[in-house]
């Protein structure tokens, strides 16, 4: 059974994290099968990308029987296998959603912070449990948390362990809409088809000012926009955009 699984649906890649039996514990071989999903993602034809789990679980972080013998240089193992698959989310000059499906905890949650979107089944719950056994929150999460909920929220619950309901993840800001369970799949693939009918280009550019927005000076995400802007203009959906207002029809985004 592959540790990932990938399926298309015209422009929507659906990255499925496949361990079920241990709720999508990450290990060596499933870090490898999720980088080969996320470089099938860079293909032009994927204009949205959707990362969810098999099972009751989206995922809980490190599979602690690596561990068994001897944790080993952590910070090697981090930079070889986490930062990668973290940096390629990042990367993707598409959005990414996260289907966060049942519990996201340690590295799983940093994991679905690191998408652009998360939405929850009303099971889902979000653990920091890195405290919960003397570590500090790795893979992104300080990173990503601090931003989606500001640095006092963010101490509270990264310092605590403090297990998140779906419905008070909502209530936070952490995740933007919970369905039913069985709703999520489907919720998930209508809302990864829509932002694939956006302008892909225009997305991917809007996710570069973000992730400088925060600790850029204002000159400088002045400029940031204008030189992106400037590459913006330059889009064929740029110019399907102002065609279709001047001819009062809806766009056809090409995203290119």
């Amino acid at each position: 059974m592959a540790e990932v699984e990938t399926s298309r649906d015209g422009a929507v890649l659906t990255i499925t994290l496949n361990r079920p039996d241990v709720l999508n514990a990450l290990n060596m071989d499933m870090h490898r099968a999720l980088a080969s999903g996320l470089k099938d993602a860079r293909d032009p034809a994927v204009r949205a990308v959707v990362v969810t789990g098999a099972g009751r679980g989206f995922c809980v972080g490190q599979d602690l029987t690596e561990f068994r013998e001897a944790a080993g240089d952590i910070g090697a193992r981090l930079r070889e296998n986490y930062h990668p698959n973290i940096r390629a989310i990042r990367g993707l000059e598409k959005p990414v959603i996260a289907a966060v499906n049942g519990v996201a905890a340690g590295a799983g949650m940093s994991l679905a912070c690191a998408c652009d979107v998360r939405i929850a089944a009303d099971t889902a719950s979000f653990i920091p449990a890195f405290i919960n056994i003397g570590l500090i929150p790795d893979s992104g999460g300080s990173y990503f948390v601090t931003r989606i909920l500001g640095p006092a929220r963010a101490f509270e619950w990264l310092a605590s362990g403090k297990k998140l309901s779906a419905a008070e993840a909502q209530a936070w800001g952490l995740v933007s809409e919970v369905l039913e369970a069985g709703a999520l799949a489907g919720r998930a693939s209508q809302l990864a088809a829509q932002l694939a009918d956006l302008p892909t280009r225009g997305i991917g550019m809007t996710k570069r000012l973000l992730d400088h927005a925060v600790d850029s000076s204002l000159e400088d995400q002045l400029e940031r926009e204008a030189q992106l802007q400037t590459a913006a203009t330059q889009t064929d959906d740029f110019r399907e955009g102002v065609a279709a207002f001047l001819e009062k029809r809806p766009p056809r985004f090409s995203g290119s």
